[in-house]
């Protein structure tokens, strides 16, 4: 029987450059420009065109934001199934990556269409430093394992499996994995509005 883990790394997808080409067709599609979308999803124009040519991989905040400005979802740009269901078995969940670096997400949610919270498990690999992002909205997240440096404002906290944090993301905040082995984070956030993010990181 396959363990959680290896469940998930048989079903990973999303590379950067699949990505990039998926985002760049619909906004083709719809005749958008670069800027317009950029704006729209208060990303730089540079920072898009990266993520378009697969040089960069969002983070998941700013592909949530890119799908809105869109009018698409991120099931739709990662060709994976939009599936609502109250209930997810363990062996059930849907999971994607985004990047070639070993970040990848297990979905728990949403259970119904128009969910405002979005509940997942993050894994992330040894040395991944996240975007730094300020947004509307909230966030919270448990770390499962491995060991996060969670930077939050002026406020930096070294959080150990069983640590929480609960914040609202309008602070600006990014994470950076500690140690040599990944971490595995359960997050339930809200949908992002009106982004704000400094740009820099593979997230």
């Amino acid at each position: 029987m396959q363990s959680p883990t290896e469940h998930v790394k048989t079903r990973q997808k999303g590379k950067p450059t699949e990505l990039g080409h998926a985002i760049r067709r619909r906004r083709k599609a719809m005749g958008k420009t670069l800027d317009q979308v950029a704006r729209s999803a208060d990303l730089t124009t540079g920072f898009l065109s990266q993520v378009e040519r697969g040089l960069s991989s969002p983070s998941l905040t700013s592909l949530m934001a890119i799908a809105a400005a869109l009018q698409t979802s991120i099931e739709q740009l990662l060709s994976v199934p939009e599936v609502f269901t109250q209930y997810v078995a363990r062996d059930g969940r849907q999971t994607y990556s985004l990047g070639t670096r070993g970040r990848y997400y297990e979905k728990l949610g949403p259970g119904f269409a128009g969910a405002l919270f979005h509940p997942q498990i993050v894994h992330r690999p040894p040395g991944h430093v996240s975007e730094k992002m300020c947004h509307t909205g909230e966030a919270f997240c448990y770390l499962m394992s491995g060991q996060l440096e969670y930077h939050l404002g002026d406020q930096i906290f070294i959080m150990s499996p069983g640590d929480v944090i609960h914040h609202d993301t309008s602070t600006r905040h990014y994470s950076v994995v500690l140690g040599e082995t990944e971490a595995v984070e359960l997050w339930v956030t809200t949908s992002p509005m009106n982004n704000a993010i400094d740009q820099g990181q593979d997230s």
